[in-house]
């Protein structure tokens, strides 16, 4: 997973300011299928910036409904992010528009609209594709939707946290996706996003050139 550009955060590090970010999303930022929300990929992923980021106040603050993607999510950027103007925008998008078969095109324009939208505030923006889970595999929808954020991040210069291609990995060395994934078939269970939250935690620290990144591996627990 490649580093990610967040000059946001690192302006506030410099600073000694603390840093705000928001979890976009839907039902896999909200912790469905998680033991508690403190086993939700935010939870995990503020408690592991925290640790590593000992000279500043982290706060990731969860903004996942349930069952939404890009049209209910883009209509509540105002309240649920501008309000709060975070650092830094993860914006998890496209499990629900895959599996109820939105138009990828709609689906195109209603993101690239809403990354803009946030960039035009200041806010840097990380696009989390989706997890590799049967229900979304097995919609016609979810390659079109994988490559429209592929895209969208290119052109708008976002990054993007490949979830997809890092369960590939997991995969590939020896832990098959239902290791990370609950029994609905859907989200992920306390392992997945425990693994999510590490990994994503690894790119923003690489991103921000600090020493101690944490190694993501498939095999970490808490």
């Amino acid at each position: 997973m490649p580093p990610l550009s967040l000059p946001n955060i690192r302006r506030l590090l410099a600073a000694n300011t603390a840093v705000t970010i928001v979890a976009l999303g839907s039902s896999s930022t909200q912790g469905y299928h998680s033991t508690d929300i403190g086993h939700s990929y935010p939870a995990v992923l503020q408690a592991e910036l925290s640790a590593a980021l000992r000279q500043t106040h982290v706060a990731v603050i969860n903004r996942g409904i349930g069952g939404q993607d890009a049209i209910e999510m883009t209509q509540r950027i105002e309240a649920d992010v501008l309000a709060i103007r975070p650092a830094l925008v993860v914006w998890q998008v496209g499990a629900n528009g895959a599996m109820k078969r939105l138009d990828p095109d709609l689906f195109r324009t209603l993101v690239f609209a809403g990354v803009k939208r946030l960039q035009d505030a200041g806010i840097d923006v990380v696009l989390m594709d989706n997890q590799r889970a049967p229900a979304i595999m097995a919609s016609p929808r979810h390659i079109q939707i994988g490559q429209a954020l592929a895209d969208i991040a290119v052109a708008t210069g976002a990054g993007l946290f490949g979830r997809g291609a890092l369960m590939d990995q997991w995969r590939d060395a020896g832990h098959p996706f239902s290791e990370f994934v609950a029994d609905d078939g859907i989200h992920h269970n306390d392992r997945g996003y425990h693994c999510v939250a590490k990994a994503l935690s690894a790119s923003i620290l690489e991103g921000l050139g600090h020493p101690e990144a944490p190694v993501r591996s498939a095999s970490s627990r808490r």
